[in-house]
């Protein structure tokens, strides 16, 4: 995020107008819509007072811009994988990294997932297109169109595709394990 971006979001954080902000810092307000616009950078003494304006100092205001996660994420950034029984595509790129891991499979007719050692933490999943066995241990769950599973990983676990369709699903596993 530019600076002038990053102080107009702060400045409208405390519902303040360009007018407002100027005359708490001693400068017009053609300054700070052209600072905010980017068509002007602040000294450093200029930036201290603004910010200090806007209650923050240099170190937050920088780590907050270093800090910031990216939201949104489209297909050109997904990652796929292409094996015979899957096509596999992880929904946000470096997601083992973070405390969840969603991916979107298509899971081709007869076919199934690798059997999954038992982990620690949790498994999601939504239905997309057809219906799916969970391998939970021994037991056995059909899930179909619309619905959804939510599972602890204790068991060796899998997921198959007994019909003569594909299935469609997003699953997410927490902490990531794909």
């Amino acid at each position: 995020m530019k600076i002038g971006e990053r102080i107009k979001d702060l400045r409208l954080a405390f519902e303040l107008t360009q007018e407002e902000l100027a005359d708490r810092c001693e400068l017009t307000k053609g300054y700070i819509s052209q600072l905010e616009n980017d068509l002007t950078s602040p000294s450093i003494t200029t930036l201290i007072d603004i910010l200090s304006a806007l209650g923050t100092n240099l170190k937050e205001f920088f780590s907050e811009m270093d800090s910031e996660e990216k939201i949104n994420f489209t297909k050109n950034e997904f990652i796929e994988k292409v094996t015979d029984d899957y096509v596999l595509n992880w929904l946000v790129p470096n997601s083992q990294k973070n405390a969840m891991e969603p991916v979107h499979m298509v899971l081709k007719a007869g076919a199934s997932t690798d059997e999954d050692v038992p982990h620690e933490g949790e498994e999601f999943g939504f239905v997309i297109k057809g219906e799916i066995v969970i391998a939970l241990g021994k037991k056995r769950v059909k899930v179909k169109r619309g619905e959804s599973f939510y599972y602890a990983a204790t068991k060796m676990h899998k997921i198959m595709n007994k019909s003569s369709k594909e299935a469609e699903f997003i699953w997410v596993s927490s902490p990531p394990t794909f």
